[in-house]
């Protein structure tokens, strides 16, 4: 049996769904190991405006609390704390099976109003306009990096991957090294999609960096 690994050229990109046993409806959770209760509702309800609404135990270590938080469209993110811990921002844990960062969404017309939050907050962040999307990057109370998003198109969520998939391919026709703006503009027109752009301010790529 070969060692050798597939390349990621070799996978389909495609909305279509998998011939697989399981298909997933969508994003019900995700849970963070985080620190303590306190920092954990400052950043994450104070500062990003999430609901808490939900305490309890945390059914499998009945000596931690489990957090939920509301992200703003009933997907719901968690954490584990303890108050004996102690918050970390120090550099970003990395490796195989760690978390890179977290991207929530934000509403494009709150993007600038958003971005001065986080200058008001004292909070260090860099913006990137991704080609396909527009970003500012911060990190929370423990060092993980967090993603504020935004589409620069109206897309409905429930054709979302349709668009993305349907960009990729515009793209490799193209030869081009990652999905710019006229890949999502050419989707939408192919998919019959209103092409509704938001005004959002010019940034760097990011790309390299």
């Amino acid at each position: 049996m070969s060692n050798q690994r597939r390349p990621a050229d070799d996978f389909e990109v495609t909305s279509e769904l998998p011939d697989s046993p399981i298909h997933t409806t969508g994003t019900d959770h995700i849970t963070l190991i985080g620190s303590n209760t306190e920092d954990t509702i400052e950043f994450y309800r104070d500062i990003l405006g999430m609901p808490l609404v939900l305490r309890q135990p945390n059914l499998d270590d009945p000596s931690s609390t489990h957090l939920f938080f509301d992200t703003g469209d009933g997907r719901i993110i968690t954490f584990f704390v303890s108050d004996d811990r102690r918050s970390n921002r120090g550099p970003q844990r990395a490796g195989v099976g760690g978390v890179h960062h977290i991207s929530f969404s934000i509403d494009p017309e709150e993007f600038v109003e958003i971005r001065e939050a986080l200058d008001e907050e004292w909070r260090g962040y860099n913006e990137f306009d991704r080609g396909i999307f527009h970003s500012l990057y911060t990190q929370d109370h423990n060092g993980l990096v967090i993603e504020l998003s935004t589409d620069k198109w109206a897309i409905p969520d429930d054709r979302r991957g349709e668009v993305l998939a349907t960009a990729q391919r515009i793209r490799e026709e193209d030869g081009a090294d990652f999905a710019e703006e006229r890949h999502i503009e050419q989707a939408l027109e192919e998919l019959e999609m209103d092409v509704e752009k938001f005004d959002l301010p010019d940034a760097p790529t990011g790309a390299g960096m």
